[in-house]
């Protein structure tokens, strides 16, 4: 039967071929383009046609005048299919065209197909439940990064319009990053047989998803706990919904990272432990939200030692960002020397000292012409 299958797809796959060469060239069709599609996505579970796949890149990188085409020819096929594997084939290959960074497709704002019902229609659901799962998961994700993508595409656009971000904007941004987040930790394979090589290079391909999403939290995150006491009542306590959520994703990550590394996922096995937000850090900023930790102010430092500060001491002024929120940022991880991964591998500490008093505020403010001291130093 697994023989006929095979048979069977491939000659799908040649009589789709042979149809789209003798389609005519139009602004939505382009015969090259769909028959390299059609081989990039073909029905064969045990091997992916990167050579076609970068043709269709290679296309889309050339001109914005073949993305009519390829959304038409893409769209088209995952229409139709009833196959996990060439729904699953067209997804990987909408998320390279992503990776692309063309400034059309970030404006996009949702995938041009539609599988978040998808079933697959060649074997019984008992044995396909899982693929079917996967790319319903696959798609759910994809599809929000696109929306995601788009917003933030448009918020670029008027950053001209806007002195700056607001705070509360800023850390709405980020929950819709964390749930984002969410949503990729639930592709992963659920049934005993899935562990096939396409399933473990999707994996591959949600890892270094994982990597990107996760570094715009920490990275917005370490932002924002600089800025915590500028914040109002209602920014302080989102801010701390987006540090408790962290926490919780930090602890799903652990293990969805032993989860790939038990299936054989190869980008899994190169990423560092996940460190965890130490608890006293989200008591403390518990403590600032509810208007009981006077005097003091959240620094976070790169080595593990704690010191405390003077009010009146100008060193205090400045903050440096904690690596721990910072090692999944790529920038450290072409900066970095050590061979774990990103990040440094003793981490870092957030600690507590002491806040400038009332008198020291107010003098500076009394000296206005005078430099502010630069409040974030990176290591």
């Amino acid at each position: 039967m697994k023989l006929w299958d095979r048979a069977s797809g491939n000659l799908k796959d040649r009589n789709s071929v042979w149809i789209a060469s003798i389609s005519r060239r139009t602004q939505t069709r382009n015969p090259d383009l769909e028959a390299a599609i059609i081989k990039a996505t073909s029905h064969d579970e045990t091997y992916l046609d990167y050579r076609n796949a970068q043709r269709v890149f290679e296309w889309v990188r050339t001109s914005p005048a073949h993305l009519k085409p390829l959304v038409f020819a893409l769209s088209k096929r995952m229409e139709k299919t009833r196959s996990w594997v060439v729904a699953l084939k067209g997804l990987m290959l909408m998320q390279g065209i992503f990776c692309c960074k063309i400034p059309v497709m970030r404006r996009i704002g949702h995938l041009p197909f539609d599988l978040s019902n998808f079933s697959d229609g060649h074997s019984h659901s008992c044995k396909t439940w899982g693929f079917n799962g996967f790319v319903r998961c696959y798609f759910a994700f994809l599809d929000q990064k696109a929306y995601l993508t788009s917003m933030e595409a448009k918020e670029v656009e008027n950053q001209a319009q806007k002195s700056n971000e607001s705070m509360l904007q800023e850390l709405i941004n980020l929950q819709q990053w964390q749930t984002l987040l969410d949503m990729l930790l639930q592709v992963k394979p659920e049934a005993a047989q899935m562990k096939v090589g396409l399933i473990l290079e999707a994996m591959d391909c949600v890892i270094v998803e994982i990597f990107d999403v996760y570094s715009k939290i920490c990275n917005g995150v370490a932002r924002i706990l600089v800025k915590i006491y500028a914040a109002g009542k209602v920014e302080a306590d989102t801010a701390l919904k987006v540090l408790r959520r962290a926490t919780v994703q930090g602890d799903q990550l652990t293990s969805y990272f032993e989860l790939c590394k038990n299936l054989g996922v190869l980008n899994a096995a190169e990423f560092p432990k996940v460190e965890q937000i130490p608890e006293e850090d989200i008591r403390e900023l518990e403590q600032i939200t509810n208007g009981s930790s006077e005097g003091k102010t959240i620094v976070v430092r790169q080595s593990g030692s704690v010191e405390k500060g003077e009010g009146t001491n100008e060193e205090v002024l400045k903050t440096v960002i904690n690596r721990r929120w910072e090692q999944f940022d790529e920038q450290l991880c072409l900066r970095g020397s050590n061979k774990e991964g990103i990040g440094a591998s003793d981490g870092g500490k957030m600690i507590v000292v002491e806040k400038p008093s009332t008198e020291t505020r107010n003098s500076k403010r009394s000296h206005a012409h005078h430099p502010l001291p630069d409040l974030i130093t990176f290591v």
